[in-house]
Order: structure tokens, then sequence, then C-alpha cells
């Protein structure tokens, strides 16, 4: 065995020196409800273009981002937030909104295909206005507080990953990221930034939330936005706890979380020639046993 292993088995020990041509500056906005749709919509492209000033070439929002948490509840009035996607008017305006600032833009909302069959959708557009496609959440809770299973049909499309103007980007929606085997499928697929947007409460994950996403983009080697909404919204006792960041193939924190409790424009610069540097060391891509993993597709 070589006197060093380090270099067989850990990350390389050379110095690392980023490449300004691989630095994307990504955006995440973590808010809370205003009380009405449309002051939502204006306040998230107010947003936008505030993240485009400070250069963002990418941005992603927060769950159901143009509605209250309404899953606190079941109610059937909630279902008239859904809109289609990508013929539905949030949909077209962003559109509009992402090829004038020249910005990528995920837009995580409520799907209708048809009446009494909806999702939980997340809508990604390029930064010239294409629409790119959607992701549909495939794990859907249904525990106190959580009541999506009265409001989303579970997604079946798999786990897309779009090429845009900055790279290739995934999407994850909030209770996927206790499954670890949609992250590596994201991984797979070829993923640079995979975007979680939540709606995850103070009592219940708080804790999971400083770690799982970490460990996710360190198991995985790609980056993670993390976005979650913020405040007590009247329709329940969820204390939404902001707290959005960005984390590094590394698992480290790129720049401060946001606020626990206060909205909050999060702009951050991503290197994405780390994602190289780092599966170059750990290559668990390489290693890894799918022929071992049988067990794993069984109830």
């Amino acid at each position: 065995m070589p006197s060093d292993h380090r270099n067989l088995y850990g990350p390389s020990t050379r110095r690392y020196c980023p490449d300004m041509a691989n630095i994307v500056k990504a955006a995440l906005l973590q808010t809370d409800w205003t009380g009405d749709k449309e002051s939502m919509i204006d306040k998230h492209e107010e947003a936008a273009r505030e993240a485009a000033a400070q250069g963002a070439q990418v941005m992603c929002f927060q769950e159901l981002f143009y509605g209250p948490y309404f899953c606190q509840v079941q109610d059937a009035q909630y279902y008239e937030y859904t809109e289609e996607i990508p013929n539905g008017p949030t949909t077209q305006r962003f559109q509009s909104v992402a090829k004038e600032l020249g910005m990528v833009m995920v837009l995580p909302m409520y799907e209708i295909v048809q009446a009494g069959l909806y999702f939980n959708t997340a809508a990604v557009i390029d930064a010239d206005g294409t629409y790119l496609g959607k992701y549909r959440k495939q794990h859907i809770p249904q525990v106190k507080g959580f009541w999506e299973k009265f409001y989303f049909t579970p997604g079946t499309e798999g786990y897309p990953v779009f090429e845009t103007a900055v790279g290739k980007v995934g999407v994850y929606i909030c209770y996927d990221r206790h499954f670890p085997e949609g992250w590596r499928c994201l991984g797979l697929n070829g993923a640079e930034i995979v975007f979680n947007p939540s709606a995850t409460h103070r009592g219940l994950s708080e804790y999971l939330w400083s770690i799982e996403q970490p460990a996710a983009a360190c198991a995985n080697m790609y980056y993670v936005g993390a976005i979650n909404r913020v405040g007590i919204e009247p329709l329940g006792e969820n204390d939404f706890y902001g707290q959005s960041y960005f984390v590094d193939p590394r698992g480290q924190y790129v720049g401060d979380k946001g606020d626990a409790h206060e909205p909050e424009l999060i702009v951050r610069d991503l290197d994405l020639g780390l994602i190289r540097e780092v599966r170059d060391g750990w290559q668990f891509y390489r290693d890894r046993r799918p022929d071992a993993y049988g067990e794993i597709t069984a109830r």
C-alpha cells in the first residue's frame, strides 16, 4: 500500500484554486405569508429583481410559494390555488421575468392536471424565458400539520435534471429530503445544483434541517440550496423557521444561513468547478454497488 493512502480514499491534499469562469451566483428567498396570492406573487417578483440586481443568475422560491402552507388543515377550498403548468398565469408571468432578467428560475407551485388530480410541483424556467420542464414531489407526508395527501398526488416522472444557462439543475421538494434515494438519482442524472424548496416547522424537524441537506450534498458531491418559509400562519401552529442556505459538495455552508424568523434574500457564489475537484477525491460514484442494493426496491 502506498505510504500516503489519503489520495486513494479521501479528498486530494493539493490546494484548490477556483476559476472565476465556474462561479454561478445563486439566490434563495425565504419569506412569510402576506395574506393573499397576488401580493405573494408581487413580493417574489420584487425579490427576483433585487436578486438580479445583485448579480444572481439562478433563483429558487420556497415550496408552494404564492400561497399559505394550507396543508396544516384539510379543506377543499385550497384546491383553488392550483394552476396549470406551464400554461397557467404564474408560470407565464415568470417566464417573462426570467427572460427580462436573464435569470434561471425555479417556481414551486400547486399544479392542476384535471379536476381532482393535483401535484406539488416545481417549474424550471431558463434564463431566456424558455419553460424547461417540471419536477413533481414524490414523497407525500400525512402527519399532524402536514396533511399533504389530502392535496397532492405523488409524482411519477422520476428525478429530472434540467440543462440551464447556469448548469445542470435538479429539484427535490421538502419531505423528499428525508429519502436519500432521490438525492442519489439526481446525482446520477448529472445534477450540479439541487434546490430543496420547503415548508417545515420548528418543533418537528429543525435539527434535521441542519444535517440532512449537508449530508446529501456531501454524499452526492453537488451543491444544495435549501429554502424554508418563515413565521406562523393563520391556518395552524406551525412555526416555520427559515434558516435557508446553500451547502457545497463537501457538505460545508456557503456563507451564513438565513434568519430564523425574518424574510431574507440569500445570494451566494457557487463554484461549480469544486464538484469535479471533490469527485476526483471522493470516488463515491465509482465505488457504489447497485448490484448489491436489490433490497432497497422491495416493500
